[in-house]
């Protein structure tokens, strides 16, 4: 079983930038490894996904343009640099990994604890 561990979340001011770290034990990542973040009270929300084969990649729209999802296969971790970061950016993120591209949570097999993005205006 493949474990999922997120870092590098922080506060960060508006118009900062962060880099979020999941590196997987275990196992390593499945076909496709994503990013989803969720607020309180709010549905977990997908943000950007990777083909670890190949390295394509899809972004949410709220997202495109300032954030980047990348990997380091060698060292069996996924990366999402945040950039130009607003304050709706607040959310706890989490890293996920499963066969198919999906922005849909309940597609995905594995999921990490989550790392907090606290964006201050």
């Amino acid at each position: 079983q493949v474990q999922l561990t997120e870092s590098g979340g922080g506060l960060v001011q508006a118009g900062g930038s962060l880099r979020l770290s999941c590196a997987a034990s275990g196992r390593t990542f499945s076909r496709y490894a994503s990013w989803f973040r969720q607020a309180p009270g709010k549905e977990r929300e997908f943000v950007a996904f990777l083909k670890w084969t190949g390295g394509t990649t899809y972004y949410a729209d709220s997202v495109k343009g300032r954030f980047t999802i990348s990997r380091d296969n060698a060292k069996n971790t996924l990366y999402l640099q945040m950039n130009s970061l607003k304050p709706e950016d607040t959310a706890q993120y989490y890293c996920a990994t499963g066969s198919y591209s999906s922005s849909a949570p309940r597609n995905y097999d594995y999921w990490g604890q989550g790392t907090q993005v606290t964006v201050s205006s």
